[in-house]
């Protein structure tokens, strides 16, 4: 099921059709819609959980992406629809 990501990329405010089946989190979604390289930062996000809590490895991830010019990265809510309604 495609869900809907609304990301600010150097301040301008963008949206993104996504789906787990592609991409494994929103970030690269984001990342490869913008045409950008992750390689190497998956490699060191995976060394960081390696070592150290989800907490920081969260915090290494917002870090980077905000270098790389992103702001906010989040899905869109789900509209609530009544049975029978697509």
């Amino acid at each position: 099921m495609s869900r809907t990501i609304i990301y600010t990329y150097k301040n301008q405010e963008k949206t993104l059709s996504f789906s787990y089946s592609q991409y494994r989190t929103i970030h690269e979604a984001v990342a490869a819609a913008e045409g950008i390289d992750l390689k190497e930062f998956l490699k060191m996000e995976q060394q960081v959980e390696a070592v150290s809590t989800q907490k920081a490895a969260r915090d290494y991830r917002d870090s980077h992406f905000r270098k790389l010019g992103f702001g906010k990265i989040a899905l869109a809510q789900k509209e609530n629809r009544g049975v029978g309604h697509k």
